[in-house]
């Protein structure tokens, strides 16, 4: 095999790895009402499916962060990669829910991996002037495999069962490990070897466990203690970090950047209004309206086929003009399209919702690159590892606590009762309430993206 330069052999790693991920992230979506027939599984434990996954990426991300710094960020990605295949591997041959959660749970940790890294790896690689361009090119391809998950998810499914959605990522995988063993030379690390915060990790995955945990249970006593719990944690995590001679992550850079903490905060609204509609969604096109997974899938491509085609512009473009500009109008049409999707009731067309979703897609195309591009600009080069675990926490934490309430709301109009066409309005309940959580989100994210200052 014949070599490839080092930033398009690095480009390659991480835009397969980051095509590889949400495919297999998204696509059970579309498998769930299958998987929940065949293993009987009610209306509670499908929704673990996708909080889990987010849970343990949440919990694990600063973690695998910290040691990519130390030990090779090209090492804990082909690590991720690993447990990927041997997480969906297991899940494929799976015999009941609770074990799919199981290894759902260490997808998520796998997902940290690859995503608290791969940006890393990319910004080590690259130039401040080319910056944005290549962010673009990755976070393209995240989308390409958030476009093709719902329709392949949706195939794979209706054809071959929905255990094909686990075991096709598999061959994807293992090519991809070669490929970076065999192209992508040389390692990325901090020149300085710092101790591993065991504390600092403990404390934040007491607070995202007691977090999701909490709101679950809710209005149950044991709920309130939890997130009393979850909050104490945090705010101990906060108070270790800013004083620990190596923490996982700096807590003084929110305070020394407006930019920084300003993008993070409208990521998180942004990404926490944007992930458990989809899974909603995926539940209404076939219990609601009855269109099979092939169909189902089709729409709900709409929004991710949108964002590939436009994330590489908006790329380019935050490396041109003002990131904060671009982003704040893909903020103002993510707005719209949900205001679009919060007129719909158990009689609404698919095409209504593809066209909202397109709405969407084209905002978060918009939204996203330049976001990422004003997280990654506003650090020092030593410390874009942290930065890029930052970004990719208010993504992840604003998934986590967007799923969390959905979650509640599912125990509070169907709990445990499995999908059945009695259970149709209290769906579709769920999805008003959410749609409508969702676009307040939104607007909150429009606002801070203006005040957030210039780059």
């Amino acid at each position: 095999m014949p070599k490839i330069p080092p930033i398009t052999a690095a480009l390659i790693a991480v835009c397969a790895g980051y095509l590889i991920a949400p495919m297999g992230m998204a696509s059970v979506n579309v498998a769930i009402p299958a998987l929940a027939a065949d293993l009987n599984a009610s209306a509670i434990k499908v929704a673990w499916l996708p909080t889990l996954y987010i849970l343990s990426s949440v919990a694990f991300m600063l973690p695998c962060t910290k040691l990519a710094d130390n030990f090779g960020r090209k090492r804990i990605y082909s690590i991720g990669l690993a447990v990927n295949i041997v997480a969906a591997f297991m899940s494929s041959i799976a015999s009941n829910i609770d074990w799919i959660l199981f290894w759902r749970f260490f997808q998520g940790v796998a997902g940290a991996m690859i995503f608290g890294t791969g940006i890393a790896i990319i910004t080590s690689v690259t130039t401040p002037k080319k910056r944005g361009a290549a962010l673009g090119i990755v976070a393209s391809c995240v989308y390409i495999g958030l476009t093709l998950a719902p329709a392949l998810g949706g195939i794979l499914t209706q054809y071959f069962g929905w255990r094909s959605v686990f075991y096709f990522q598999i061959p994807f995988g293992v090519f991809l490990i070669l490929f970076i063993k065999w192209q992508l030379k040389g390692e990325w690390k901090n020149d300085a070897h710092s101790n591993f915060d065991w504390n600092g990790s403990l404390l934040f995955a007491t607070f995202a466990t007691a977090f999701v945990y909490g709101v679950s249970v809710l209005p149950d006593a044991s709920g309130i203690v939890f997130l009393l719990l979850a909050f104490s944690s945090l705010a101990a995590f906060v108070f270790h970090q800013s004083r620990h001679q190596h923490p996982l992550i700096r807590v003084q850079l929110f305070k020394e950047s407006r930019v920084f903490s300003l993008s993070l905060s409208t990521s998180f609204l942004m990404y926490g209004s944007n992930f458990a509609i989809l899974f909603l969604l995926s539940l209404y096109l076939q219990y609601i309206r009855e269109l099979n997974p092939a169909q189902a899938g089709q729409v709900l491509l709409m929004q991710a086929l949108a964002m590939a085609i436009i994330a590489p512009f908006a790329g380019r473009l935050s490396d041109r003009y003002e990131p904060r500009i671009v982003a704040t109008i893909g903020c103002a049409i993510v707005a719209i399209g949900f205001i679009a999707l919060n007129q719909i009731n158990m009689s609404t067309s698919a095409f209504y919702i593809g066209g909202a979703l397109l709405l969407i897609g084209i905002g978060f195309g918009l939204f996203s690159t330049p976001n990422n591009s004003a997280i990654m600009g506003a650090v020092d080069k030593h410390e874009v590892g942290a930065a890029s675990a930052s970004m990719n926490l208010s993504r992840t934490i604003g998934n986590l606590v967007g799923m969390s309430l959905v979650n509640l709301m599912m125990q509070y109009y169907i709990g445990d009762a499995n999908f059945t066409p009695e259970q149709n309005p209290a769906l579709m309940q769920t999805i008003s309430l959410a749609l409508m959580m969702s676009l307040s989100f939104v607007l909150v994210a429009c606002v801070l993206s203006v005040l957030r200052g210039k780059k």
